[in-house]
């Protein structure tokens, strides 16, 4: 009778289950302990890396709070490809700051991108510019790059050396449309008289299409600008680009253009116009209803 009581038969068959747990619980904690070791030694080591690089220690914390699910290890080889290719500790803070997505990237992805930059030129420091401008281009496509890169070499015809220069000065190119930036050297070329050498060394192609138009066409309607001919000569000497496209508006127009704010004002509504009604005509021209049989 006592034994179908319950109290004492299921005694045996309960505690042994509650101690057979434990060991597996005490392995866990152990392994959580040693995991959390191992991290805390990673990241010293990561953090004397950091400072051996020249690094100072404000600069390691920032890094280390930038992402901080980041395993140190990858902290660290992202790092590393970024000073190898010239960046000192300051742009570098700078860039991850602007771009943390960068520290998920694979470190192999990162060392593909990083030889293909050098194969641009785009190592031994020119990478600085590049990066405060236009970060994304560690994470774009290589295919978006190459796009651009060829519309420079082959449809430009810039020289390897000038396209190098251009990544480093505009860097902004690299998000252009291909066949837009292709047309904005063409306008350049052939509209405004612009040589090679002269789009580079005056980094035309970082302005917008819409702002040299205006000053542009603004100017040649005035009569202050001229499509030089084939000799490269203009009956009016046409005034330095950096005088048209690197001022503010209020000092072209006094000193460039030599008119007043009101008729610039006016003459944009009516290019605008213009170019809205030349679009138009195209479209038609192309549609299958005009295109005829």
């Amino acid at each position: 009778m006592v034994s179908s009581g319950g109290g004492l038969g299921e005694s045996p068959s309960v505690e042994p289950q509650k101690y057979a747990q434990e060991p597996e619980h005490r392995t866990g904690l152990t392994q959580c302990l040693l995991e959390k070791q191992r991290t805390a030694v990673e990241r010293e080591k990561v953090v004397s890396s950091l400072l051996d690089m020249g690094f100072s220690d404000v600069h390691v914390n920032e890094l280390l709070s930038i992402q901080p699910g980041t395993h140190p290890q990858q902290l660290l080889d992202i790092i590393s490809e970024l000073i190898l290719l010239g960046l000192n500790p300051e742009p570098v803070c700078v860039a991850l700051k602007k771009s943390p997505q960068l520290l998920k990237l694979p470190v192999m992805h990162m060392k593909k991108r990083s030889s293909y930059l050098r194969k641009l030129g785009l190592g031994e420091g020119k990478l600085k510019r590049v990066l405060y401008c236009c970060p994304e281009i560690f994470t774009m496509r290589q295919r978006d790059i190459e796009s651009i890169v060829g519309v420079l070499k082959e449809k430009c015809l810039f020289t390897v050396k000038q396209v190098t220069e251009i990544l480093h000065r505009c860097p902004c190119v690299l998000r252009e449309d291909p066949g837009e930036l292709e047309y904005k050297f063409q306008y350049a070329y052939f509209r405004m008289g612009i040589k090679h050498v002269d789009v580079v060394k005056t980094d035309f192609l970082q302005y917008s299409m819409t702002k040299t138009k205006e000053r542009h066409v603004f100017l040649e309607r005035l009569g202050r600008y001229q499509t030089p001919d084939k000799k490269g000569q203009t009956l009016v000497p046409n005034p330095l680009l950096k005088d048209i496209l690197r001022v503010s508006e209020a000092e072209f127009l006094a000193k460039t253009a030599c008119s007043s704010a009101e008729e610039f004002g006016v003459f944009k509504e009516l290019l605008a116009r213009e170019e809205e009604e030349s679009e138009g005509r195209m479209a038609d021209a192309g549609s299958p209803e005009e295109a005829g049989p």
